[in-house]
């Protein structure tokens, strides 16, 4: 007996499986309509929470130094210049994407091709970077410097 050609039902199954889409599974099944189940929902009357500011404690950061973090995805290094400055920077060499080292004497390297930044303005000093460390939006709050 000559093979039969898929059905539509084989070939939206054998698609999803391949794209690996949620659900798939479910809506391959034989039973009901097909449909993976709904996703529960929040309980009524509540709003999703928005996450809190990434932070580092103040006495974590040296006065003249700084610190590389992580916040999400990004390494951030935040820097206190003068007692009381804190800045934060994405730790991102703008040259090749090295990461940046903690400054020493108020001046950011670079350890990959040692280009060098200023800490208290994230400005280039020396190439072969062209441009400066992208500034990042950080406050102090009880004394923990939030990243956001």
């Amino acid at each position: 007996m000559p093979p039969t050609a898929p059905n539509r039902r084989q070939v939206l199954c054998g698609l999803a499986v391949a794209l690996a889409a949620p659900g798939a599974l479910a809506a391959c099944s034989s039973g009901g309509g097909g449909a993976a189940p709904p996703s529960p929902a929040a309980p009524p009357g509540t709003a999703p929470r928005a996450a809190a500011p990434a932070g580092v404690p103040l006495a974590e950061v040296p006065v003249g130094g700084g610190t590389v973090t992580t916040v999400g995805d990004q390494k951030i290094l935040v820097v206190q210049p003068t007692a009381g400055t804190v800045k934060a920077y994405d730790a991102t060499c703008p040259h090749q994407g090295a990461t940046v080292a903690p400054p020493e004497g108020g001046v950011i390297t670079c350890p990959a091709h040692q280009s060098q930044f200023d800490a208290a303005t994230g400005a280039v000093r020396q190439g072969p970077a062209e441009t400066g460390l992208t500034e990042v939006p950080a406050r102090v709050v009880d004394g923990v410097v939030q990243v956001t």
